[in-house]
């Protein structure tokens, strides 16, 4: 694999022409990183650092060994735990050395101070599988990682998202002395909730934050048994995400850096930026074991080979080796818009120019994976649009292109199924389900699901909200929604609002009717200023003629698990030909003795939610681009199984199965 160095000149001082000169001169230097694996490479004691030779020229190594991190995402909650195996050995067998995983905070604690560490999220198993099969680790840990997710994969708890969002916010940040000292106890009240210190929400004065910080116990994860000292196989954490877009406080980071030092974090940190945030997102400081990184390494991401970002990167650090640490090999999709696709030739040329330069990359992603569940982030173009449930940046299938050596066998594909067509002939209308949710809230105004005063005083992460109030008179009704609402007089649909419908009119009516709103949160933003505003649910008052509404019922439609095993106790209905609005309809889908992973296609229906014995496949729409939902063939029992469909808009009629995906129209 050939590899070039970089010569050792000041920064800011050489010519341009002898940046470009340096990165793209070739050298006939090779790596072979083979035997450098987790369980292989006994002696350890500095870690991923760099080195160079009589000449200037840098590079990685690990422990004294020349190495170059060829590295692919895969985010294990994306993935079900049974196929985290398969999806690891197709990175290794494509030549990779390396894995990178994000942290999703906001799947890990839903309930405020409960930490979930299981089944799909045990990310301490992820890790050790990594290393058992022979790859490194990076992980990136946030708080705040982008990724595409609910917010970010900040909590929407909301004090989680008053202190995640002081970071980002200028005013609060800058200027005076008091904005400055409410900046410090900000950063330490967060730093509490983020890495799970004991939790004092209100925390008190600056000093009292530092008492609870000075007490607490050290951050889990990446937890000693996964880190690169201990013999595991975590080569380097990253330094929050992408701050360089937001940057508005200069400390921030450098805090950040050092509460992952002070809780045993000693492997290399690193920065992920692009081309415009490199410099502000980078971290300085001396690490104590790492005397050949006098700053945190700033990497950079990218779409294609760019070479004046390379330039830029290496005026900024031209004693350390270039790393990418997102080539993005394709880009999500947003409902309603097309499906995005990159070709396998693209990534191939891009990918083979990295190596050729001796340039360390991270594919983001090598495998995607799906948003189960209600997971999926969003962004604001002229409007809200949600991230498809299919998590579409992957897979890479290019192998034997550039890399020296015997490449490890493919994994054997996992089997693909159609199942019988499913009719779901049964059907209870969304109002009839309401004895099998915990118990509503009565306020008399009405709050947004994150300030609910439910699970333990966290609110509502994920889901649906219906507000009820009683009403004596039409007229017209004015309403703030995020992001979507159908409203109902007692039982009849009889109009929608959204974020920018904020008003229509009530029929005239005889008697008190019940007023019913069912708000859907549709993903949070999770890139942009805009997820300083990301409250889902009714915002604000709500009026009708101007006379405020008051005296609220509020249910919390999560739809976990708990309420479908509660739900089979129901009474299901005989499902009519056609019905129109939302509905739980209820069907069985019949598996072997072995079951196979399928792809349901939801065409003839129109936007909702599918549940598998209870698990959330995810969202659908008919305006596409995606058309059909992944089933895993693990989440399947030999013989019967349950497949609700909540349906928002009308009823379909019947649900088929596909041995491959229908990602586009």
């Amino acid at each position: 694999m050939a590899v070039f160095f970089l010569p050792l000149v000041l920064a800011g001082l050489a010519p341009l022409s002898e940046y470009k000169n340096a990165l793209f001169k070739m050298s006939a230097t090779r790596f072979s990183w083979s035997r450098l694996t987790p369980f292989k490479l006994k002696n350890r004691s500095v870690g991923l650092s760099t080195e160079s030779n009589a000449q200037g020229k840098v590079y990685f190594t690990l422990d004294g060994h020349k190495f170059m991190i060829v590295g692919g995402s895969i985010h294990y909650f994306r993935v079900p735990r049974e196929y985290w195996k398969d999806r690891l050995l197709k990175l290794q067998a494509c030549g990779f050395n390396t894995v990178t995983t994000y942290i999703p905070w906001n799947l890990h604690e839903q309930n405020r101070g409960t930490f979930d560490f299981s089944e799909i999220l045990d990310l301490e198993a992820y890790v050790s599988l990594a290393a058992t099969l022979g790859l490194w680790v990076i992980l990136r840990p946030g708080p705040y990682i982008c990724a595409e997710v609910d917010l970010g994969g900040l909590p929407s708890d909301r004090t989680l998202v008053l202190l995640g969002y002081a970071f980002r916010l200028a005013l609060l940040l800058r200027g005076s002395e008091s904005k400055t000292k409410f900046s410090f106890k900000l950063r330490l009240c967060y730093n509490q909730v983020v890495y799970r210190r004991s939790l004092s929400f209100g925390c008190g004065s600056p000093g009292e934050a530092n008492y609870s910080v000075n007490g607490l116990v050290a951050w889990p994860f990446p937890s000693p048994v996964t880190r690169y000292l201990r013999g595991g196989p975590v080569i380097a954490v990253q330094i929050e995400n992408e701050y360089g877009s937001f940057s508005k406080d200069g400390d921030y980071m450098e805090y950040i850096k050092e509460a992952l030092q002070k809780r045993g974090i000693v492997e290399l940190l690193l920065t992920s930026d692009n081309h415009k945030g490199i410099q502000t997102g980078s971290v300085k400081g001396v690490f104590q074991r790492h005397p050949s990184f006098s700053t945190a390494l700033t990497t950079i991401n990218m779409a294609s080979f760019e070479k004046d970002s390379f330039i830029k990167l290496l005026q900024m650090q031209n004693d350390k080796p270039i790393m990418v640490m997102e080539y993005w090999t394709g880009w999500f999709d947003t409902w309603g818009r097309e499906h995005n696709v990159k070709s396998a030739e693209e990534i191939r040329y891009t990918v083979s120019r990295f190596i050729k330069y001796g340039i360390s990359f991270n594919m983001y992603m090598f495998h995607g994976g799906t948003n189960f569940g209600f997971i999926n982030g969003a962004f604001h173009y002229d409007k809200h649009s949600s991230v498809v449930t299919s998590y579409v940046m992957g897979m890479f299938r290019e192998r034997n292109i550039h890399f020296i050596g015997f490449l490890p066998r493919l994994p054997q594909l996992i089997p693909k199924t159609v199942y019988p067509t499913v009719g779901l002939a049964f059907y209870l209308p969304l109002f009839d389900i309401l004895p099998y949710l915990n118990k509503p809230v009565m306020l008399y105004t009405p709050v947004t699901m994150e300030n609910l005063p439910i699970n333990n005083g966290s609110g509502q992460p994920f889901g649906f909200v219906l507000y009820e109030t009683s009403i004596c008179a039409g007229g017209d009704l004015y309403a703030s929604v995020s992001d979507s609402a159908q409203v109902f007089l007692n039982d009849t649909t009889i109009g929608n609002l959204d974020e920018y419908t904020y008003d229509l009119t009530i029929p005239t009516i005889q008697d008190c009717q019940l007023l019913r709103i069912l708000v859907e949160n549709q993903g949070r933003i999770n890139y942009s200023w805009k997820i300083q505003n990301e409250w889902k649910g009714l915002n604000g008052d709500i009026s009708i003629n101007g006379t405020l509404l008051k005296n609220f019922t509020i249910y919390s439609l999560d739809m976990k698990m708990s309420f479908f095993e509660r739900l089979r106790s129901a009474t299901w209905r005989l499902a009519p030909e056609n019905y129109l609005g939302p509905a739980f309809y209820l069907g069985t889908l019949k598996a072997d003795s072995s079951p196979k992973d399928t792809f349901l296609d939801l065409s003839n229906w129109y936007y909702g939610f599918v549940f598998i014995n209870g698990r959330n496949l995810g969202r659908y729409q008919n305006i596409g681009p995606q058309r059909t939902l992944y089933l895993p063939g693990p989440w399947l029992h030999p013989g019967d199984n349950e497949i609700i469909v909540f349906e928002k808009i009308q009823k379909g009629f019947y649900i088929q199965s596909k041995t491959r995906p229908q990602l586009q129209y």
